[in-house]
């Protein structure tokens, strides 16, 4: 009765649920090289703006965001074989094998965590069947397309979470290496939401012939990051 004359839901609840920092994927573990990136020169707030910048719009907006979509609009279709192609075609770019590695166990960390709860998970049931069976990988964004929609989150904001995690899992990064003090963490994030919004609103349509990703600078520093003996995260 409380919220009877506003229009907060569950989907809205669903989303402070997943974008949450607190939830069980292994984000946290994640630098996307910029561990590697800190160990060769000094960096400062401007450059950890730019860092993540030179990834929304290279890498995550038109390859992850892209895969994410077309993984959302497969499960709401219920084609399995297009789901199937967008996971296949997702973890064939993801050319490093730590970043390959890491963005598969998150994926189906995912999975099982929201397969707990879920309502609307046949599915997520049916691509967790798949990897088991060795036909599909998991992918975290791909895994991510298919857990909100079974939590009948809207395909737009679904991007925008994703994203949104992405930047936050950097920030923290760079807030554990020393990089940045919690102020300015918040003052990169608050800069990036543009950025955000129009790799969201640029890649989460597109079909999945439009997906592409080029940054050689930042797979020479995950590859790099491969080669440290000595590491904080796992990519």
């Amino acid at each position: 009765m409380i919220f009877m004359d506003t229009k907060i839901d569950s989907e809205d609840i669903s989303i402070l649920q997943i974008s949450d920092s607190f939830f069980p994927t292994g984000l946290y573990a994640t630098s996307s090289g910029l561990e590697a990136l800190s160990q060769l020169k000094k960096l400062k707030g401007k450059d950890i703006t730019e860092f993540i910048a030179a990834y929304l719009k290279q890498v995550i907006g038109p390859s992850d965001c892209t895969a994410l979509g077309n993984a959302y609009q497969s499960c709401k279709r219920r084609d399995m074989t297009s789901l199937l192609r967008t996971d296949e075609s997702l973890y064939s770019m993801k050319l490093i094998d730590e970043t390959r590695t890491a963005s598969v166990r998150s994926g189906n960390q995912l999975l099982k965590c929201v397969n707990t709860f879920a309502k609307n998970k046949k599915m997520l049931k049916s691509y967790q069947t798949a990897i088991s069976e060795g036909n599909a990988t998991g992918v975290y964004p791909v895994s991510f397309g298919v857990v909100t929609e079974s939590l009948d989150i809207e395909k737009k904001k679904a991007g925008v979470i994703f994203l949104y995690g992405f930047v936050v899992s950097i920030v923290g990064a760079a807030l554990r290496l020393g990089i940045l003090q919690h102020f300015e963490g918040q003052k990169v994030i608050h800069f990036l939401k543009p950025i955000i919004l129009q790799s969201v609103l640029e890649n989460i349509d597109k079909p999945i012939s439009g997906m592409w990703q080029f940054a050689p600078g930042l797979d020479i520093l995950q590859m790099k990051h491969e080669n440290m003996i000595s590491k904080m995260f796992i990519t």
